[in-house]
């Protein structure tokens, strides 16, 4: 297991390398000026100066090559320094956003919690509904719980969530006033009061996301229990007289999770890029509207960082199935 785990790292290295090339060539291809929302009544001098610091001028494989060093090692110098500096190297230690002109890091520290929050939280409560319901529904084929968990599964599936979000916040925010139609991202817990207030507001992004996740992960635990169930080792431990809970949740609930580990691994770091819509639609202040924003306001080396972490989230939940799978079957070996 720890050969295979270093081979995969190792792997991952030119993985990541070519994934940001593509991107940096995409965003690079890409239409527009970075310095467009610059006022006009700035002199021509003073703009070209900018354009210099900010490496605009430089070759794209010079300015890749300083992006990549900038990505993973940082160096703490202010952003007035780099704007007005002499050269590339002297004024692009750090990755700066072209908007709100601050290192990207520091602004996508300040969006993180928001969106760890709202989208963390979702995707737990989604894969706490769907596991069960996927397994009652494959032990009850065709029962009225079946039916009904389907039908559920095909309207959450199919309904995009800007559509859920807005029918929420038609009936419990504007009619019923049970819950808040904009989440508050100044809010602090420091109190039972604002912890409730925080769970209030939590309430209808939390729903709309997990959601959509459990339709699609309660279809694939139904479709892997009911694919394992009509297995020859069922019906062995059957005859071996074990009561029906154990041969259900030992053997054949661990051979099923298999194929759901991978749709639940390599679907948190999805849920981040889905959440961009449902950030938009309550106003959260998170990755998803900072993405949305960057990209409205031609942010380069903003959009370039927020998509090379989605591409890091990937590769490394990947890893993750891969290390789950010769947890949850002993079968499977790496050596």
């Amino acid at each position: 297991m720890l050969n295979f785990t270093i081979r995969r790292l190792l792997l991952a290295i030119p993985t990541l390398l070519f994934i940001s090339l593509v991107i940096f060539l995409l965003l690079e291809a890409s239409p527009g000026d970075p310095l467009a929302d610059v006022p006009l009544t700035v002199p021509p001098e003073v703009r070209e100066r900018m354009r210099e610091a900010l490496g605009l001028g430089d070759p794209w494989p010079i300015r890749y090559v300083l992006w990549l060093k900038q990505f993973f090692w940082v160096e703490p110098l202010h952003w007035t320094d780099q704007l007005f500096g002499t050269s590339f190297s002297e004024g692009m230690q750090r990755i700066i956003s072209f908007q709100s002109r601050s290192p990207v890091f520091d602004v996508i520290a300040q969006r993180l919690p928001q969106t760890l929050t709202v989208v963390g939280m979702s995707y737990v409560v989604g894969i706490l509904i769907a596991i069960p319901i996927g397994i009652l529904s494959a032990y009850r084929q065709y029962s009225w719980f079946d039916q009904i968990g389907t039908f559920v599964s095909m309207i959450g599936f199919s309904m995009p969530t800007f559509f859920t979000g807005v029918v929420l916040i038609i009936i419990f925010a504007v009619n019923l006033q049970w819950f808040p139609s904009v989440y508050d991202t100044t809010l602090e817990v420091t109190d039972w009061d604002s912890f409730l207030q925080q769970a209030r507001q939590m309430v209808m992004p939390v729903t709309v996301l997990a959601l959509y996740n459990a339709a699609q992960i309660s279809r694939f635990m139904r479709s892997s229990m009911l694919d394992n169930l009509g297995q020859d080792y069922v019906r062995t431990a059957r005859a071996k007289g074990l009561s029906e809970r154990v041969v259900v949740l030992k053997h054949v609930l661990r051979n099923s999770l298999i194929p759901v580990v991978t749709v639940i691994a390599l679907g948190l770091p999805a849920v981040f890029g889905g959440a961009i819509i449902t950030e938009q639609v309550f106003k959260v202040n998170g990755l998803g509207q900072l993405l949305i924003s960057a990209i409205h306001g031609n942010d380069i080396p903003m959009v370039l960082t927020l998509t090379f972490i989605f591409a890091i989230l990937i590769v490394v939940f990947t890893l993750i199935a891969d290390i789950l799978y010769g947890v949850l079957d002993p079968r499977i070996r790496y050596d």
